[in-house]
C-alpha cells in the first residue's frame, strides 16, 4: 500500500553535519550533574550556544570548570572559547580567562592554588601550536609554562604535591613526556608514547599519574600495538603487559630503520623510516611502497602499524615520512605549506623514495604510492608530476579545493584557516593547488577508495578524480565503503577491507622483480 514518503530536513544552521556523526539535530550540548549513586540527572546549564571539551570540578565540589564561546557568530569564530566556572548551586557563570584565541581542558591542581589550561594564540595560520597555561587562582595571575618550547603540547595532568605538571608533546614523530615545574622549568622524561595508533604508523599515546607520583603509560617498540609501562617517581620504568605476544611472538616481525635524507628544495633534512620484508635479502631486488600521512600536519614516526606490518609481510619494501608540513618538527617547519598544499612537500616524498632506491635493493619498475586523507592529496597530485609509480591508492583525498570547501563538514575552519580568502575570490589560487588540475598529466593505473560518509572529504571528490581519470581513459577503479565515515579504519572490518584492496590493487599492476644486472 501506499506510504508517505521521508519527511525532508528542513537546515539553516551553519553547521548542519559532522564527519562520523551525520546531521547534526538542533540544539547545544548542556552540562548535567548525575550523583555517583545513581538517580534523576539534573540539568544545570541551558545556554543557546555550544559548550566545549571537559570539565573540572573544583576541590569542594561547588564549581566547575569548562570552556566555551557565548559570542553570537560562535560557529564562525572556530578558535574562539575562554575558561568559564559554574556554580552548580546558583547556575551562575563567570568568565575567567579571555585570551586571544582558545582556551580549553581547566584542570585545577589538587591544592586549589592553580588552574591548568592549553591555549593556542590565534594567528590565522594553518598550524598553530598550544601552550600550557596555569593561573594562580587567588589574583588571577597567568604564567605561560611552554612559550620557549617550539613543540605543541597533548595531554596533561598534575602531579599530586601541585608544583609541576606532566606534559606530552610530539617530537620527531614520536610522542614523549616531560615535567614542568611553575617557573616554567622542563624536564623531559625517558617516556615515548606509542602503539595505539592501529593502522597506520601516527603519533599517539596516553598516560596517567598516581598520587605517589608514578606514571603508568602505552608503548611500543614499532613491532607490536601498545603494552603498559609504569615509570616510577625515581625514573625505573616497568613493563607491566605483553598483550599481543601469544599472537606476534612466534612471527618474525620487521624491524622500523630510521633514515633522513636532504630536501632537494633547500637542503633541510627530512625523517623517513623503512621496514623490509620478513625474509629480507639485500642482494635481491624488492618493490617500494610510500606511504604518506593525512592531517597533512600530523606526524608518522617509527609506530607500530598494522596496514605496514601487512604490506612487508606480502613482500615490499615500506617507507613513511614526515615531509614539511608535518607536526612534531616545530611550528615553523609545519607552516612551510601554509597557504601553499600542496607544492614542495611532493618533492620532499620524492627526495625519500629515491634515498631508499640508492641503497640498491629496490626494482624501480615496482615503486608503488598511496595515503589517505591529506596522504590523498599528495598521492594524486605525485602521479599529476610523475609516472614513476607502476599503481596509485587515493584514499579519502581533497582533488579540487573549491567544491571540497563548499562541501566539507568543517568549512568554516577550513576557509578561514588553510586559504587566503573565500573560495569565489581565489579560484586561480585553489586550482593551482587542485590535483584536479594536474588530471591531464596522469597515466598511472589508480585506484580511489573513500567511505560513502565521509563528511571531512566528501566522497564526491574522489568521484571527481574517477571520472576524470575515466574521460582521460587511466586504468582506474573505485571502492566505496557503505556506511564508513573520514576515519575509515575505526571498525577493524573496514580496515582489513582498506589494506586488503590496496594491496590486491598493487599486486594488480606488481611484475617479476628484474635482478641487480639488469
Amino acid at each position: 500500500r501506499a506510504k508517505w514518503a521521508e519527511t525532508g530536513k528542513f537546515i539553516d544552521d551553519l553547521n548542519y553535519r559532522s564527519d562520523g556523526a551525520g546531521y547534526v539535530p538542533g540544539g547545544f550540548n548542556q552540562i548535567y550533574l548525575l550523583p555517583v549513586e545513581g538517580g534523576t540527572p539534573r540539568q544545570l546549564t541551558f545556554t543557546d550556544y555550544p559548550l566545549n571539551g571537559d570539565l573540572s570540578f573544583s576541590n569542594d565540589g561547588k564549581k566547575l570548570y569548562f570552556s566555551a564561546n557565548p559570542s553570537d557568530n560562535y560557529a564562525m569564530e572556530v578558535m574562539g572559547s575562554d575558561i568559564y566556572t559554574l556554580d552548580i548551586a546558583s547556575g551562575a557563570f563567570n568568565q575567567i580567562t579571555s585570551l586571544e584565541g582558545p582556551e580549553s581542558g581547566p584542570q585545577l591542581s589538587p591544592d586549589g592554588k592553580y588552574l591548568a589550561f592549553k591555549h593556542t594564540t590565534d594567528r590565522k595560520l594553518s598550524f598553530q601550536s598550544s601552550d600550557l597555561w596555569v593561573m594562580r587562582m587567588k589574583d588571577g595571575k597567568l604564567t605561560n609554562l611552554t612559550e620557549s618550547f617550539d613543540r605543541t603540547t597533548g595531554q596533561f595532568a598534575w602531579g599530586d604535591d601541585s608544583d609541576e605538571l606532566y606534559v606530552s608533546y610530539q617530537d620527531a614523530g614520536q610522542t614523549k613526556v616531560a615535567a614542568v615545574e611553575l617557573d616554567g622549568d622542563m624536564d623531559k622524561l625517558n617516556i615515548v608514547l606509542s602503539g595505539q595508533s592501529l593502522g597506520r604508523p601516527y603519533t599517539s599515546g596516553e598516560f596517567a599519574v598516581a598520587d605517589n607520583g608514578a606514571l603508568a603509560f602505552v608503548s611500543s617498540d614499532g613491532s607490536t600495538p601498545a603494552d603498559l609501562f609504569v615509570r616510577e617517581s625515581r625514573g625505573k620504568v616497568t613493563r607491566l603487559t605483553a598483550l599481543n605476544e601469544d599472537v606476534l611472538g612466534h612471527l618474525n616481525m620487521p624491524t622500523i630503520k630510521a633514515m633522513t635524507v636532504t630536501s632537494s628544495v633547500d637542503e633541510r633534512p627530512i625523517e623517513a623510516w623503512m621496514i623490509t620484508p620478513p625474509d629480507f635479502d639485500p642482494d635481491k631486488q624488492y618493490p617500494l611502497i610510500l606511504e604518506i600521512h593525512g592531517g597533512p600536519h600530523t606526524a608518522y614516526g617509527p609506530n607500530f602499524s598494522a596496514e605496514i606490518q601487512l604490506m612487508a609481510a606480502k613482500g615490499y619494501v615500506v617507507v613513511w615520512s614526515n615531509p614539511r608540513g608535518s607536526t612534531s618538527y616545530g611550528e615553523d617547519f609545519a607552516n612551510l605549506i601554509h597557504h601553499n598544499y600542496p607544492s614542495a612537500d611532493y618533492n620532499d616524498l620524492m627526495d625519500v623514495v629515491d634515498g631508499v632506491i640508492t641503497k640498491g635493493f629496490i626494482d624501480t619498475n615496482n615503486l608503488f604510492i598511496t595515503g589517505g586523507s591529506g596522504g590523498g592529496v599528495l598521492t594524486a597530485w605525485s602521479i599529476g608530476k610523475t609516472d614513476r609509480f607502476a599503481a596509485a591508492v587515493v584514499a579519502k583525498p581533497v582533488i579540487n579545493w573549491m567544491s571540497f570547501a563548499l562541501t566539507a563538514d568543517a568549512y568554516p575552519y577550513f576557509t578561514q584557516y588553510w586559504m587566503p580568502g573565500m573560495p569565489w575570490e581565489i579560484p586561480e589560487h585553489l586550482w593551482a593547488h587542485s590535483p584536479l588540475s594536474l588530471v591531464g598529466n596522469v597515466t598511472t593505473p589508480t585506484m580511489l577508495l573513500t567511505g560513502e560518509s565521509d563528511y571531512r572529504t566528501p566522497i564526491s571528490e574522489s568521484e571527481q578524480f574517477y571520472q576524470a581519470l575515466k574521460l582521460r581513459g587511466v586504468e582506474s577503479a573505485m571502492l566505496r565503503l557503505p556506511g564508513a565515515s573520514h576515519g575509515i579504519a575505526s571498525k577493524p572490518s573496514r580496515l582489513i577491507q582498506k589494506v586488503g584492496n590496496i594491496l590486491a590493487w598493487f599486486e594488480r599492476y606488481r611484475t617479476e622483480p628484474k635482478t641487480k644486472a639488469e
